[in-house]
């Protein structure tokens, strides 16, 4: 076997400037959305190594694969549910109008057990109604594994108005979690996501920074009706979105599991992240859904190494309809070979060690953690909405990012390179129906799909 010649800096930097033909090293460093620096190499010494594990595996196996069904009626949702939880997935996240009914939900989960199957919602609007659904179809089971997400904010933030307005809504959902607290010792009670703010366009930072700021919304709320910090920071689950960007998704999960324990060590009661990663649904294309597993299983895979305790992939079709069998039959499984074939689960932290991406978390920590403190600084996040803190530099990564697309400086595959004249379609359900708010309270943080402007001149 032949020894390879021990490797340098200054070898590489020869090699790269007789690559770039003379022009300066300078040049391959380019900065991100946040204007932080991306560099083309990373030694030893860059950045210390970051540990961001998650606490412990979910029942044995790496992350909990979380299954989302769409409940309009019991007798529609209740197969899927019992299919979905046979087939592999450990835990469904439910939505839908049966969420908020007590009798609908129960029969929804007929012949689940909530004590070994967490069911969570996403209920928007409806967060008080369905929790407290939730509450009784759990019958006041002790062990029940319930995961309540409630978060009035990005309803609020999405939607720009909530019924009644968002402190009387940040109140009864505080309310509504003291009150189950005591009798679901096991459940999880809030959810603060920064999804809206990614899905409107937003940069990594500005993501994690609004995740943070709505946690610490919460945390005051939980709080003022009584609820101790330390099980209102225990019950509380981040939300964050991941893409097809991989790498940079490792970082983002490991970077809010610092803030966290930097927040919640501020707030009086050190406790570990419990990090819900969802698959981003701004990288999904309407118009050739099949790129999109290609997308998913990136995020899938970024969710995993990256540590999130929970990852939610949606249907490949999601942007065109309500996914079919097939394609919440392909979300869990893509999950399940990253799991079972690829083994991703076996390491707790894979990435600690990785020149790149230790600096990488780190600078997405900092850049985050400063934009919670700006949004802090305005007041917190509600005030921050109202005055449209928030929106405009969200507003500005929108149109930045987008303007890349149309003029190809950024790549969609499928969607503005290497594009398929004749897509073939695949089959979708009919999309759900969703009603405004009276009244708007603050800007709409409007989701955005990066394909749409595409999509319409393709028409």
């Amino acid at each position: 076997m032949t020894d390879l010649p021990p490797a340098s800096l200054d070898a590489w930097a020869d090699l790269a400037r007789k690559a770039l033909k003379g022009a300066p090293l300078e040049g391959l460093t380019r900065p991100d959305a946040d204007g932080l620096p991306v560099r083309p190499l990373y030694v030893a010494g860059d950045t210390e190594m970051v540990r961001a594990p998650r606490p412990t595996p979910a029942d044995g196996r790496g992350w909990d694969i979380r299954v989302p069904v769409r409940a309009e009626t019991p007798a529609q949702a209740n197969p899927v549910v019992l299919e979905e939880l046979r087939e592999g997935a450990a835990s469904i996240l439910l939505s839908g109008p049966a969420v908020a009914d007590p009798d609908a939900l129960a029969r929804t989960l007929d012949g689940v057990a909530l004590e070994l199957a967490p069911v969570g919602l996403d209920a928007g609007s409806n967060g008080v109604a369905a929790a407290d659904a939730l509450a009784a179809a759990a019958k006041g089971a002790p062990r029940a594994r319930l995961m309540l997400h409630l978060d009035p904010i990005s309803d609020f933030a999405v939607a720009g108005g909530i019924a009644g307005g968002i402190e009387d809504a940040l109140a009864r959902t505080a309310q509504a979690a003291a009150r189950h607290a005591g009798p679901y010792p096991l459940a999880s009670l809030f959810l603060a996501s920064g999804r809206a703010a990614h899905e409107a366009g937003g940069t990594i930072a500005q993501e994690l920074g609004f995740a943070l700021a709505a946690a610490a919304e919460l945390l005051r709320a939980a709080t003022g009706a009584g609820l101790p910090a330390p099980r209102a920071l225990a019950a509380t689950v981040l939300g964050l979105s991941l893409d097809a960007e991989y790498l940079d998704g490792v970082a983002k999960v490991r970077a809010a599991r610092l803030m966290w324990r930097s927040f919640s060590r501020a707030a009086g009661a050190e406790t570990p992240a419990v990090i819900e990663a969802r698959s981003s649904r701004r990288m999904l294309d309407a118009r050739d859904p099949w790129p999109n597993l290609l997308r998913l299983t990136a995020a899938g895979f970024a969710g995993a190494v990256g540590g999130a305790d929970a990852v939610v992939l949606d249907g490949f079709t999601a942007a065109a309809g309500v996914p079919d069998a097939f394609a919440r039959r392909l979300a869990r499984n893509t999950q399940l070979v990253l799991m079972e074939e690829a083994q991703l689960g076996r390491v707790d932290d894979p990435a600690a060690g990785s020149w790149f991406l230790d600096a990488r978390t780190r600078d997405l920590a900092q850049a985050g953690w400063a934009e919670f403190q700006r949004i802090e600084a305005e007041g917190g996040l509600v005030a921050a909405l109202k005055a449209g803190a928030v929106q405009a530099p969200i507003a500005a990564a929108r149109q930045a990012r987008q303007a890349a697309l149309a003029e190809a400086g950024a790549v969609m595959v499928g969607v503005n390179r290497f594009v398929d004249p004749e897509p073939r379609p695949a089959p979708v359900e009919a999309p759900p129906t969703t009603t405004a708010p009276g009244g708007d309270a603050c800007a709409p943080l409007t989701p955005v799909r990066w394909s749409a402007p595409f999509e319409e001149a393709a028409r």
